[in-house]
């Protein structure tokens, strides 16, 4: 998940074009959107300037996953805090299609393409470094920003493609509302997973009425590949006053920024920057939602043990699919106590 010296210098530094260009042309104070200027600007990265921002290739890390960066959580402008994948799986099927890992039939690189849009057309992808600018409007009263983000073919005949919306008032959360072009084959479920929660070494899942601790789950494995997936029903999640329902991780230490890692640790697993709360909501669950969490002992991509044990790594909602479905993925500086208190 590292990148070469001279990408991640050419990323910041365009980067800073995109801030000079919107600071010029709306003056520094009032900078409300983080999103590609022009075709001669451009960097694949939509968001809000003072919280969350998601981006798609050439951005750092592997194609085929967004990137969820959160800079206010005093990381640098090209760290990614976590990744989103699309894994679909077809009518009737139970095995998922896997956008990190497929090759590319475009290019026969590992991961599949992905490419923006200001609107829900299903088309081919644009021409490479051309990114679209997304669509800044108002829904009922409030101020919006909209990008599509579509992806190639899969090879289980799945054609994804996800509405990304963030909200003016709401700058720690993304809206992933999902469908699938006409083309696809029928789809059981469209899961997004968040791909890398071993980064922050998430470690707590906060329920309706307990703590999950993924190292109450897996006390003795110490292997390199993910565990099984642990199972949490609908039902047992936090509920707001609006039917809604919660998935909320958090670490389990208190400054994640202040451990001792073994020496054949990558710099790019090594966590700075401050303490956070990830959740997915899903304001209208199905009674079959369930959430979903695996875990791993070692990083991922080699053998380098993960600080304190066993931390979750993709974290997840699965649900029947229904085009058009609306999820959250939120990244808050909130403590969960504090978070779940403002919920309910």
């Amino acid at each position: 998940m590292l990148i070469p010296n001279n990408k991640k210098l050419i990323f910041i530094a365009l980067s800073t074009l995109m801030m000079l260009a919107l600071s010029s042309a709306t003056g520094k104070n009032s900078i409300k959107w983080i999103r590609p200027v022009s075709d001669n600007i451009s960097t694949p990265m939509w968001g809000h300037s003072e919280g969350i921002r998601v981006g798609i290739a050439p951005t750092p890390g592997p194609r085929g996953l967004l990137r969820i960066f959160t800079p206010y959580l005093g990381h640098k402008v090209d760290k990614v805090f976590n990744f989103i994948a699309f894994e679909p799986i077809p009518k009737g099927e139970t095995e998922r299609g896997f956008s990190e890992l497929e090759m590319s039939k475009f290019d026969n690189v590992r991961g599949k393409f992905f490419w923006s849009s200001d609107d829900s057309i299903c088309t081919d992808p644009p021409p490479l470094s051309q990114y679209s600018p997304g669509i800044v409007e108002k829904i009922d009263g409030v101020e919006t920003l909209t990008i599509y983000v579509f992806s190639e073919t899969f090879e289980n005949g799945a054609k994804p493609f996800v509405r990304l919306r963030f909200y003016e008032n709401n700058i720690y959360e993304l809206e992933l509302t999902t469908y699938t072009c006409i083309d696809s084959v029928p789809l059981e479920n469209f899961i997004l997973t968040a791909t890398m929660g071993n980064y922050a070494r998430l470690r707590n899942l906060h329920l309706s009425d307990t703590i999950k601790s993924s190292l109450d789950l897996w006390p003795d494995y110490n292997g390199n590949h993910f565990t099984q997936h642990d199972v949490t029903n609908v039902s047992q999640m936090i509920k707001d006053t609006k039917g809604g329902v919660y998935f909320i991780a958090e670490p389990n230490e208190e400054y994640p920024m202040d451990v001792e890692y073994d020496i054949k640790t990558r710099n790019n697993w090594k966590y700075y920057g401050n303490k956070a709360t990830q959740y997915w909501y899903s304001p209208k669950p199905d009674k079959n939602l369930k959430g979903l969490v695996n875990g791993r002992f070692t990083y991922w991509g080699g053998n380098a043990p993960i600080p304190g044990g066993i931390s979750f790594e993709n974290f997840e909602f699965v649900t029947p699919f229904k085009s058009g479905e609306v999820f959250i993925f939120g990244v808050t500086p909130l403590s969960p106590e504090v978070f779940i208190k403002q919920i309910k």
